[in-house]
């Protein structure tokens, strides 16, 4: 893996884990937590979307969205852990 390839994961992953603790109300965990939530969640999705048949397409935009999805699907099971 490039550096440039790990600065554009954490670019996306940072914009998607702050879009992600915008739509679910106050359950982001700041800057760096949402950087790793964003990661994270898009790895969660790369795992979920496809057993669905779902895809996204390719791009900066639609990687975006891919792990933005995959972090709100995280920071909703976070939510339900912290719960119990």
């Amino acid at each position: 893996m490039e550096f440039s390839s790990i600065i554009a994961m954490i670019l996306i992953g940072a914009i998607a884990g702050w879009i992600a603790g915008k739509l679910m109300k106050g359950r982001g965990f700041g800057v760096i937590g949402n950087i790793i939530v964003g990661v994270v969640g898009a790895f969660v999705a790369g795992l979920i979307f496809p057993a669905l048949g779902f895809a996204v397409g390719g791009g900066v935009i639609a990687s975006i969205f891919h792990a933005t999805i995959g972090a709100v699907i995280l920071l909703f099971v976070i939510g339900l852990i912290r719960k119990a």
